[in-house]
């Protein structure tokens, strides 16, 4: 025999409540004093020693307007594992032994020192950690577009003595 079940706001019709207990329980979320996160302000003292353990209110940290761009590195790992693939796709070139990358045009702007090289690479990128650039000249690669600030420094001390005398 099939059993059927009235819906329960015909089978409470003539209740008060419709069994929720007191008139006032079942009002929405102005009977828990809002949703979430809500009520903790003026007023809302209950509340606030569980918030503050987070960092929920204000700004926090300094940003410099104008001068942060995002770093998008990678391993040198990454050109190893996949040199054949970005030549397949004509993502990278081959010169000779050396395969030659241009790190920007795969979207990336500094290269890390992450990984053993078997090959040589001919590498250009705006940044190099002083790993990359080690472990490419040590495999037998080149580096193209050092950011050049240890020479700027040694300059300038030469032209100082040389004004002094």
């Amino acid at each position: 025999m099939v059993m059927r079940k009235h819906k329960k706001v015909k089978k409470q019709r003539g209740h008060k409540t419709h069994g929720w207990g007191a008139k006032k329980k079942h009002r929405g979320a102005g009977n828990r004093g809002g949703r979430g996160r809500a009520g903790s302000g003026k007023r809302g003292d209950a509340k606030k020693p569980s918030v503050w353990k987070e960092k929920y209110f204000g700004k926090y940290g300094f940003k410099k307007k104008g001068i942060l761009k995002a770093v998008k590195p990678v391993n040198l790992d990454y050109f190893e594992k996949n040199a054949d693939k970005l030549l397949a796709d004509k993502l990278i070139a081959k010169e000779g032994d050396s395969y030659v990358i241009d790190v920007q045009k795969l979207g990336f702007n500094k290269v890390l020192g992450c990984g053993k090289l078997t090959r040589k690479y001919k590498i250009s990128s705006p940044v190099f950690s002083k790993k990359a650039v080690e472990k490419i000249q040590k495999a037998g690669g080149e580096v193209i577009g050092l950011k050049k600030k240890e020479i700027k420094q040694e300059e300038a001390p030469q032209e100082k003595v040389e004004e002094a005398k």
